[in-house]
């Protein structure tokens, strides 16, 4: 055994823990009762709520715990698991769950919509916090798969969404969806967090699956749509790295300099990275990489895609290591 597992220890899961009420205080008193007791016992909490699962560990638990955060499955993962294809990835998304029935499309997307999404709404997201506004909740999720890659600001949201809410409410939905790891709003990056938080957000989702479900378009007709499937290739990059984000591994943002622009700004520590998609999109790339590098001279390019680093590469490794390395 080793020195973190003595020989005999006991190892106790407890999932979906923080359905549980007051879970993180009897979790404290019987983990402070079997260390005074000496009892070798390894305790595994699991969650789907992330949000609440951490309010719950930094008020209780302080010093007690280790956070394994699990993202979303990598594309390397669903290929090792399953013999996907890239294209097969770009569409079906991530959920290891949603595979075995990809011989029957339809069912995958219902599978994705009644297991996944629905649940996941229903009962993680509404757990985090007070929701006045289910409804407005729900659409503001659909405008987000729907304009996942895209910048869009609070306002034109409340005009798309048609509903007597506010900014403030939907910043603070958008939050939760981003919490439940479902679709997050990227701030832009201009070296200052007071104004990254005060940008229009750019949408993107922690998984493709979520979009192929809302659209209900076919895999022949998706990938026939050349300006959908670059949507696609530019949100897989992008769920890639929010999934990175969300494990702590980096930071990312996007950059907009009037109709100069970047697709993702990664950064870990000092190093700083522009990363531009080649996904068959008309936009002078070069421009906005450049108009980027002349304002963050410290920064360096990154090209996914054609004349660049594969996509089937880029998704094959950990997001951090194009940042680092």
């Amino acid at each position: 055994m080793t020195p973190s597992c003595p020989r005999g220890a006991v190892l106790l899961i407890l999932d979906e823990v923080q359905k549980a009420p007051s879970w993180a205080e009897a979790v404290k008193r019987l983990w402070d009762e079997d260390t005074r007791a000496r009892r070798p016992i390894k305790l595994m909490l699991l969650g789907s709520a992330p949000m609440l699962m951490q309010q719950g560990l930094s008020e209780s638990l302080a010093g007690r715990f280790e956070t394994l955060h699990v993202p979303h499955w990598s594309f390397d993962e669903m290929r090792a698991a399953f013999g996907w294809t890239l294209d097969q990835y770009l569409y079906f998304g991530a959920y290891p769950g949603a595979a075995p029935l990809v011989v029957a499309p339809e069912r995958s997307t219902r599978y994705v919509r009644d297991s996944l999404i629905e649940t996941t709404m229903a009962r993680d997201v509404l757990l985090m916090a007070r929701v006045d506004k289910p409804a407005l909740l729900r659409r503001l999720f659909e405008l987000g798969t729907a304009y996942s890659g895209q910048i869009l600001s609070f306002t034109k949201m409340l005009g798309q969404l048609q509903d007597a809410g506010n900014t403030v409410t939907l910043a603070h939905y958008l939050d939760l969806l981003a919490g439940a790891g479902m679709i997050t709003g990227l701030d832009k990056y201009a070296g200052a967090e007071v104004r990254r938080r005060a940008s229009s957000p750019k949408l993107q989702v922690f998984n493709t699956a979520l979009m192929t479900a809302q659209e209900l378009r076919s895999f022949a007709e998706a990938r026939g749509d050349t300006a959908y499937w670059g949507r696609l290739v530019e949100s897989a990059v992008g769920a890639h790295l929010a999934n990175a984000q969300a494990a702590g591994t980096l930071q990312f943002f996007y950059w907009r300099d009037r109709n100069r622009e970047v697709d993702f700004v990664a950064r870990a520590g000092r190093q700083v990275v522009a990363i531009e998609v080649k996904s068959g999109r008309e936009r002078d790339t070069l421009a906005g990489t450049q108009a980027f590098l002349a304002a963050f001279p410290k920064s360096r390019a990154l090209l996914i895609g054609d004349q660049g680093i594969p996509l089937t590469e880029f998704l094959s490794a950990p997001a951090s290591r194009w940042v680092t390395s």
